[in-house]
């Protein structure tokens, strides 16, 4: 089973790549992130048209979430718990042939001090606690998306440059390593461990892709039962270097 997880940074003007890299390399299920429209405007045609099921959460311009995939998916969860009146479309949960997936787009955090950052470690305390509660449960679970923390000075180009930025505060990492240490496995560490430059996003900004100048934000965490089948995790690096690509490269995992 092949699940990919891909911030594609607005549908509308990434499709094309989209569906050329499901094409290519053909997922049983993909996590999409930041499709930036409602679930009316969702190009579910297009994607149909190559054998997926569609299930989106999604939000006028900004966030959403959505999961593609070959087999039915039964939506679970729509909205992360734990706060009622937040309304940003961000957590999107269904089991997939016999595996319970989200789609993760954690909140950026920036600018930090405040409360864009207060609201960051919020929403990671809330999926804290639903991320315990599937742990709990012994369900196949992989928890797939943008988390926007790097958990490791390596896996930023520069600590100097990224000093200030959310998602390399003490607090964010922290928040993330809570989570982690549940029980999870971070599938890219764990099939790239001595990989110093492991990056799934570079900045549109200051020649960021051409100088190699990444950070690894795209992360799976799986649960026990899932990570004792893991077999691959890659970064379809070549994903990025694509005419109007978005800002993140697909990532992808196989379980057998």
């Amino acid at each position: 089973m092949r699940i990919a997880t891909f911030n594609v940074n607005g549908i509308a003007a990434r499709l094309p790549r989209l569906l050329e890299w499901l094409d290519s390399r053909k997922p049983d299920v993909a996590c999409l992130q930041e499709v930036k429209c409602i679930d009316e405007r969702f190009p579910a045609a297009d994607i149909e048209a190559l054998g997926y099921h569609v299930l989106v959460h999604g939000q006028k311009s900004f966030n959403g979430v959505a999961i593609l995939s070959r087999e039915p998916a039964t939506e679970v969860q729509r909205g992360l718990p734990g706060d009622d009146s937040d309304e940003q479309a961000r957590y999107l949960e269904a089991d997939v042939n016999g595996v319970r997936i989200a789609s993760i787009y954690l909140p950026n955090g920036n600018p930090q001090p405040g409360p864009k950052f207060d609201y960051k470690l919020a929403w990671m305390k809330r999926l804290e606690a639903r991320a315990a509660t599937l742990f709990a449960s012994e369900t196949p679970t992989v928890l797939a998306g943008d988390y926007n923390v790097a958990p490791e000075d390596r896996d930023v180009f520069s600590m100097k440059a990224m000093a200030n930025d959310a998602l390399v505060q003490p607090e964010s990492r922290a928040a993330l390593r809570r989570i982690v240490h549940q029980g999870w496995t971070e599938a890219l560490r764990a099939v790239h461990p001595a990989d110093d430059h492991l990056y799934t996003f570079w900045d549109y900004q200051a020649g960021c892709w051409p100088r190699n100048a990444g950070l690894r934000i795209d992360h799976f965490l799986l649960c026990p039962r899932v990570a004792d089948r893991l077999t691959n995790a890659t970064v379809d690096r070549e994903a990025r270097g694509a005419e109007k690509a978005s800002d993140h490269a697909p990532v992808w995992i196989d379980i057998r």
